[in-house]
């Protein structure tokens, strides 16, 4: 593809980065076949190779308009597209630059601007967030049932951050070999479930953890609603309380830091790309960044060691996983989770379509509802056609939005995997553990 990127309108970096994207481009249209917002409405324009059209017009003209802006916003940044480009075009790259110039060039309306300032702040002030869902919870019992099935569901009761405390090491006790379970925004007021999963299965294999509950929010959510520059101060926030965290008296102390939710995991992977003009902190991202691992990327390293023993319950339910994209395309750990539950003699079902979006992708389902709402419909018909008496997934967006469009529950895979384990034989309490 010729380019030719006028001067002034990005930063140097940003400007080479653009033109390796667009160059690698050969317009050969794969990515229209994957694509779910292409399926969808049949646009060239809403295709990622229109879009690449689009942001190139832009950054050569120096000029955008509103309907280049609707384009840009109505893309899932799902990556489905780069899992298919036989180039190896990289998309996000090229969309995030898009995004954050048609900001200067295009501004948004007061309305527009504000939604998504208050879509930042009720998501990165966690106690904000779990204010709001206390004051719900009052008058639940008003609301419509897909609320309450979403936001308020019925769990067994626990104080789930004793729970978490009693497995997780003071700070002064963390030795070689600790785990950093990242709690994050939401998922803690609406599925703490989740976390304490993945606590209880660590503690299963006597592996020490520590929860950074010190830390702010990954920056996920700032970074995909126009707030890049509050996404790269919160990447800084988390760095340096890990990076202190990981001082050892030997030497670095974790093996790993985990999201259980895969939305945060890849954006905490993308921490080097986000930092890369950052000379103070780029290599420390790149430092912590390799460290960070989805959970089954972890649990397949416990597993190789020692298979656990599990309940024939679990093997005996009827489940249907949905793959998160930022799990499949963003991370490229497609059908590892499915693999890793095979080996334990869970079986999952072939799911129709299972390379598409469900819609949820962060924010996108309240700033674009009907195209959300569109894919979730479709996913869901496609994961009920195998009659599953639960749909497991592995990303707190995913979960909220799959289960606002089924009576069915919508749990994450670590919580049936810590449901099953058997009680562990020989594994001290991770606090002992520490204390050696």
């Amino acid at each position: 593809m010729q380019v030719n990127l006028i001067d002034g309108l990005l930063q140097e970096g940003e400007k080479q980065r653009a033109e390796q994207v667009l160059n690698a481009c050969v317009h050969c249209g794969f990515c229209t076949a994957t694509c779910p917002t292409y399926l969808q409405q049949g646009n060239e324009l809403d295709s990622p190779r229109g879009r690449i059209y689009l942001v190139k017009e832009m950054l050569e003209r120096g000029e955008a308009t509103k309907a280049t802006r609707q384009h840009l916003d109505r893309c899932l940044t799902c990556l489905s597209c780069e899992t298919t480009c036989p180039s190896g075009v990289e998309y996000h790259k090229l969309v995030a630059i898009g995004r954050h110039t048609i900001e200067r060039l295009a501004p948004r309306g007061k309305l527009d601007i504000f939604v998504r300032w208050g879509l930042r702040k009720l998501m990165v002030t966690r106690g904000l967030f779990a204010g709001f869902l206390r004051v719900g919870r009052l008058f639940s019992g008003l609301l419509p049932a897909t609320i309450r099935r979403v936001y308020f569901p019925v769990v067994p009761r626990f104080d789930v951050k004793a729970a978490l405390d009693s497995a997780a090491a003071p700070r002064s006790l963390l030795q070689k070999g600790t785990v950093l379970i990242v709690r994050g925004c939401v998922q803690p007021a609406l599925r703490p479930q989740t976390d304490l999963a993945m606590s209880k299965i660590l503690n299963y294999f006597g592996v020490p953890i520590a929860e950074s509950t010190f830390a702010s929010c990954c920056g996920a959510a700032s970074f995909h609603t126009s707030g890049e520059e509050e996404a790269r101060r919160l990447a800084r926030t988390n760095i340096d309380g890990w990076w202190k965290l990981n001082q050892g008296v030997d030497g670095p102390v974790l093996r790993a830091i985990i999201s259980t939710a895969s939305g945060c995991g890849v954006h905490l992977k993308d921490y080097p790309h986000l930092l890369q003009d950052d000379e103070e902190y780029r290599e420390k991202a790149v430092q912590l960044a390799s460290l960070v691992k989805d959970p089954v990327e972890l649990l397949e390293e416990l597993f190789s060691e020692s298979t656990p023993t599990l309940s024939s319950v679990a093997q005996e339910q009827r489940l249907a996983f949905h793959c998160p994209c930022t799990l499949q395309h963003g991370q490229g750990l497609n059908q590892r989770v499915e693999q890793l539950l095979g080996h334990l003699g869970i079986r999952l079902p072939q799911i129709a379509d299972s390379h598409l979006c469900c819609g949820s992708a962060g924010t996108y389902s309240v700033l674009q509802p009907s195209m959300s709402k569109l894919l979730r419909g479709q996913k869901l018909t496609q994961l009920l056609a195998t009659d599953p008496d639960t749909v497991i997934t592995a990303n707190i967006g995913c979960q909220l939005h799959l289960q606002s469009g089924t009576e069915k529950p919508v749990r994450h895979w670590l919580e049936v995997v810590a449901d099953a384990l058997s009680p562990p034989t020989n594994v001290k309490n991770v606090r002992e553990a520490c204390n050696r």
